[in-house]
């Protein structure tokens, strides 16, 4: 992860792999907030893959920026994240424009739930044991 300070941009620069391990190094972000900055540009051209916990991570990240009075732009989505997350809110097909979706609220929000929903379920699969 990079931040830099442009103008009145705060520009994080994420990437190989956002996981489960990604909260904290995504919440650092925010700690580069000077207070002279209206947008946060997160840019994901060097993120090639996305999980479950890691979209929520991107999620909150987004989320609490907001919370501070920035305007979130992500750009740069690469194909398995991008498909990641149409998959996780879905929608068919290859190449889906979720990334321009990313930015309406109604959108992060269902990304959010459904998120949510498939990492309880995970965690529920994995504590059923087999009888035997």
């Amino acid at each position: 992860m990079d931040v830099q300070h442009r103008d009145h941009t705060l520009w994080a620069i994420v990437g190989g792999q956002l996981d489960a391990d990604g909260g904290p190094v995504l919440g650092q972000v925010l700690e580069q907030v000077t207070g002279y900055e209206r947008v946060l540009m997160v840019d994901l051209h060097a993120m090639v893959l996305m999980g479950r916990e890691g979209l929520l991570h991107l999620l909150d990240l987004h989320r609490r920026a907001e919370g501070w009075g920035l305007r979130v732009l992500v750009v740069g989505w690469q194909p398995q994240p991008q498909q990641f997350m149409a998959d996780t809110a879905g929608i068919r097909g290859r190449g889906a424009a979720t990334g321009e979706r990313y930015a309406l609220p109604g959108f992060r929000r269902l990304i959010e739930e459904r998120a949510h929903q498939a990492r309880d379920l995970a965690r529920e699969a994995a504590l059923v044991v087999p009888a035997g």
